[in-house]
C-alpha cells in the first residue's frame, strides 16, 4: 500500500502564524492563556487562549471562515498543489464553526465547508468531520482513507475553532472550566481552558516525510460528557495502532490532557493498559488551551516538529502527578532519537482516537 504522508502544513494561533513560529514559542515556554472578564458578554471570568480578531479581518467573511480559509491557503502553498483540481479534496474539522452567528446566518458546518472549497475553486463536495474533541484526529484519518480509496491524489485537512459566548457558557454550565491556567495530569488540576486556532495539513502519497501510518477511532459510549473510568475506548484505539509499532520505538505519546479530573485519569489508565508507562507523555493544552476541532491537527504538527528537532516537549502546568498510574509525564524539554509518536484524543459521548505517525525511512 502506498504511504500517506504530510506534504504541506500551517498553523494560525495566538502564538504565531506559522508552524515554526508556534514551535519556537512552545520551546521558549510561552503560553497564550490569559484571564478574561466580560469577554463575549460572559459574566463569570475564564482563562482562554484567544486570537487577535483584528489581525484576521476579511471583508465579507466571518472570523471563523477567514482563519479556516487562510490556514488552508498556507498549507496548500506549502505543498505546492493545485487546490482546484478534481483530484484534490477538502476535509473540514470543527465542532461549533460559526455558532456565534446563529442569530443572523446559516451556521451549519456543511455551509462553511462549501465556502472553504469554493474559495479554492474546488469542484468536489467537501467532507465535514465533527465528532467532539477527536474531530481533528478523525479528520486526518478520514483524509488518509480518502487517499487510499484511490479517488484523490491530495486531501487538504483543515481544523478550525473560534470561541464564543455559546461555547464558554456551555462549558461553564458543566463546571469544566478552570479560572487559572490548566494543569494537565497534575494533582491540583481543576478544569480546562478553551483556545482558538486554525491548522491544516495537505496529505498526499510519498516515500519520505511524515507518514500517517495508521489510526483508529473507538467509542465506548460511557456518558454524554464523561469518559470511561477504565479508558476502554482509548485503550482499544491505542492497541489497534500499536500493531504497527512497539513502545520502545516511540518518542512520546501526545495526549489529550485537558486537565479535567476524569479525562486525565482515564488516559493514564489507557496508557498503562496499553503497556506504555515507560514512554514519555506530553500535553499542549497548558500552552494553547483546548482548541477543540483544531486540536488534533495543531498538536500533531507540533509533535512532528518536535521529533524533527530530536525533542520531547514539556507539559506546561504540570508539577505533581495526580493520576493513579505512573505515567511518564514530560516536565522539562527532553531529547529523543526516536522517529515515531502517537497522537491520542478523547471527547464527549465516549469517542476516542489514536494516530500513529512515523518519519519516512524509520523502521517501525
Amino acid at each position: 500500500m502506498r504511504k500517506v504522508v504530510v506534504i504541506g502544513e500551517s498553523i494560525l494561533s495566538p502564538l504565531g502564524a506559522t508552524p515554526q513560529e508556534n514551535f519556537e514559542a512552545v520551546c521558549r515556554g510561552e503560553s497564550a492563556l490569559c484571564r478574561y472578564e466580560g469577554m463575549f458578554g460572559v459574566k463569570e471570568p475564564f482563562v482562554a487562549s484567544l486570537m487577535d480578531r483584528t489581525q484576521w479581518q476579511v471583508e465579507g467573511r466571518t472570523f471563523f471562515d477567514a482563519v479556516m480559509i487562510e490556514a488552508a491557503r498556507r498549507a496548500v502553498e506549502d505543498a505546492g498543489i493545485d487546490p482546484s483540481s478534481p483530484r484534490t479534496a477538502f476535509v473540514l474539522s470543527s465542532i461549533k464553526g460559526n455558532i456565534e452567528h446563529i442569530d443572523t446566518q446559516d451556521v451549519t458546518l456543511a455551509v462553511s465547508a462549501r465556502r472553504l472549497a469554493d474559495a479554492f475553486g474546488n469542484p468536489n463536495a467537501p467532507v465535514v468531520v465533527s465528532n467532539a474533541c477527536i474531530s481533528g484526529l478523525a479528520a486526518l484519518l478520514q483524509g488518509r482513507r480518502m487517499l487510499i480509496g484511490g479517488e484523490f491524489d491530495h486531501v487538504v485537512v483543515v481544523g478550525a475553532e473560534v470561541q464564543s459566548r455559546f461555547i464558554v457558557t456551555g462549558f461553564q454550565s458543566l463546571k469544566a472550566l478552570s479560572e487559572a491556567p490548566c494543569k494537565p495530569f497534575d494533582a491540583h488540576r481543576d478544569g480546562l481552558n478553551l483556545g482558538e486556532a486554525a491548522a491544516a495539513v495537505v496529505l498526499g502519497f510519498g516515500d519520505s516525510g511524515w507518514e500517517l501510518v495508521d489510526g483508529a477511532v473507538r467509542n465506548d459510549a460511557n456518558h454524554i460528557s464523561g469518559p470511561s473510568r477504565t479508558g476502554e475506548g482509548s485503550f482499544k484505539s491505542l492497541r489497534y495502532v500499536l500493531r504497527n509499532c512497539t513502545p520502545d520505538e516511540l518518542a512520546f505519546v501526545n495526549v489529550h490532557g485537558t486537565s479535567t479530573l476524569y479525562n486525565d485519569e482515564m488516559e493514564a489508565i489507557a496508557i498503562d493498559r496499553a503497556g506504555l508507562l515507560d514512554v514519555p507523555v506530553n500535553a499542549l493544552k497548558g500552552t494553547f488551551g483546548h482548541s477543540m476541532g483544531a486540536a488534533g491537527i495543531l498538536e500533531s504538527i507540533l509533535s512532528m516538529h518536535a521529533v524533527d528537532a530530536g525533542l520531547v516537549l514539556p507539559t506546561r502546568g504540570f508539577s505533581e502527578l495526580g493520576v493513579s498510574r505512573a505515567v511518564k509525564v514530560s516536565t522539562e524539554m527532553g531529547k529523543t532519537d526516536k522517529k515515531a509518536f502517537i497522537k491520542l484524543l478523547s471527547g464527549f459521548g465516549g469517542v476516542n482516537g489514536a494516530l500513529l505517525f512515523r518519519k519516512g525511512g524509520a523502521a517501525c
